[in-house]
């Protein structure tokens, strides 16, 4: 089958909602991954950049080196359209692994379905990984023992945006009489924010103005009509897909300068900024990973992967891109913890307990990030039983016209005084549904 023909038949699998499997390997020494993507819907230049990122991981490490210490791995997708009750069909389907092969993880990348299959995942021991948002509580594996978001979450995404508003304004003790706009996508993953905002906003005199953008984002004008309104200094823009090229553009027409626009984690992609035109040049926003291909790891995956004709992109401008790099650093993120559960428990496929332990002892430092060949691509990374996040830093980017450009270092949430809200949250959630806090201290 050629390489086109190839992914002709999965854009026609995930648009009928049928599972498309990988090749085949051997049966016998296979670790696989189900994909609740979507290709189709108003979020598809997401979905597509960062399952074809984590894919062409995978099958770069299949490729380059023959699995992970000789378990090939394996994964199959089901298109979702970003709709939860298609996700957790689709994790239903999809949990009890393909052909023998045990399931190691989920990866939906969307909050909907993160939050429907949350206690199923814990139920059935399968890691549920929501990179770079979820359910920010689930930080904590004492009371969340199998949910992981990655690198960043939603609350440590605001905070850090505070800081860096701070930074611009003299001091965190400056923000005091400022006024800030968060315009949210009008979805679980939207509002999860709001309550530390407030936080924030009564710890540092600031005040705080949400604004709600019904999904998907097309109709915005009574929005910026209310931001000339009240005249904030900075907005916070927590879109998704449709919704950010039609806030800038909606800015420009009210007269709201673009540099003090603010886009948050789904707000930072290509296809974010370059649709809204001479609207976003000058537009910021935060970033866990650069777009580009000048790491060791992306030219790998060209080597091996996309010049190889085993690419999972329709569309070769995808690959670098924000989404895509996303995309490969979940893939790392992954390998990694399958890596790591096989030094303690067997070079062979893992059950999802097993591969839980792996993602709750990864410790990304300068080495292990040269020997990834993602220097530069991906921020240090330390989980352990009680913190399922192990980063919580951004840098900042501008859009320029044409491309992001970084603008800052990285920016560090205030840990510290999240921790105490995702304590509160989590112990909560515990006595709510009867679960037993974990000892982190016994386990080790």
């Amino acid at each position: 089958m050629t390489s086109s023909l190839r992914q002709r038949l999965l854009l026609v699998s995930a648009a009928a909602g049928l599972v498309f499997a990988s090749p085949a390997w051997s049966q016998a020494k296979e670790q696989y991954f189900p994909l609740q993507s979507y290709r189709v819907g108003p979020y598809a230049a997401g979905g597509t950049g960062f399952f074809g990122g984590f894919i062409d991981y995978m099958q770069m490490i299949n490729t380059r080196d023959g699995g992970v210490n000789g378990v090939k791995l394996t994964w199959s997708e089901c298109e979702t359209e970003y709709a939860v009750e298609k996700g957790v069909e689709c994790y239903e389907r999809l949990k009890k692994g393909l052909n023998g092969a045990p399931a190691a993880a989920t990866n939906p990348l969307s909050v909907g379905i993160a939050y429907a299959t949350l206690e199923r995942s814990t139920a059935d021991k399968l890691p549920l990984i929501t990179i770079n948002h979820g359910r920010t509580d689930s930080t904590d594996g004492r009371v969340f023992p199998y949910i992981f978001p990655l690198q960043l979450n939603p609350y440590s995404e605001a905070s850090a945006v505070i800081n860096y508003i701070g930074t611009k304004s003299g001091g965190l003790d400056k923000l005091k009489g400022k006024k800030i706009v968060t315009l949210y996508h009008g979805s679980p993953y939207g509002k999860e924010t709001i309550p530390v905002l407030d936080i924030l906003a009564k710890k540092y005199g600031f005040e705080v103005i949400h604004i709600e953008v019904p999904h998907p984002g097309n109709e915005q004008q009574s929005q910026w009509l209310q931001i000339r309104r009240d005249k904030p200094d900075w907005v916070f823009l927590r879109g998704w897909g449709v919704m950010n090229p039609v806030a800038l553009k909606n800015a420009q027409k009210v007269g709201f300068p673009a540099d003090h626009v603010i886009g948050n984690i789904w707000s930072n992609s290509e296809d974010d900024a370059a649709p809204a035109g001479d609207a976003a040049k000058g537009f910021i926003a935060i970033t866990t990973h650069p777009s580009g291909t000048n790491f060791p790891v992306l030219q790998d995956i060209d080597k091996y992967v996309v010049k190889a004709g085993k690419g999972n992109l329709s569309d070769p401008n995808i690959f670098g891109r924000v989404y895509y790099n996303l995309g490969v650093n979940n893939g790392i993120l992954n390998v990694e913890a399958i890596r790591l559960a096989q030094a303690k428990y067997g070079k062979r496929p893992l059950t999802g307990e097993e591969t839980r332990w792996g993602f709750e002892n990864i410790n990304i430092d300068d080495a292990r990030l040269k020997q990834l060949g993602a220097t530069g691509l991906l921020q240090h990374l330390k989980l352990s039983c009680t913190d399922h996040e192990g980063g919580g830093a951004v840098r900042f980017q501008q859009w320029d016209g044409k491309q992001w450009k970084l603008i800052s270092d990285w920016v560090q949430a205030d840990r510290p005084l999240l921790r105490s809200i995702i304590e509160e949250s989590s112990t909560k959630y515990a006595k709510e549904k009867g679960i037993t806090v974990r000892d982190c201290a016994k386990e080790g």
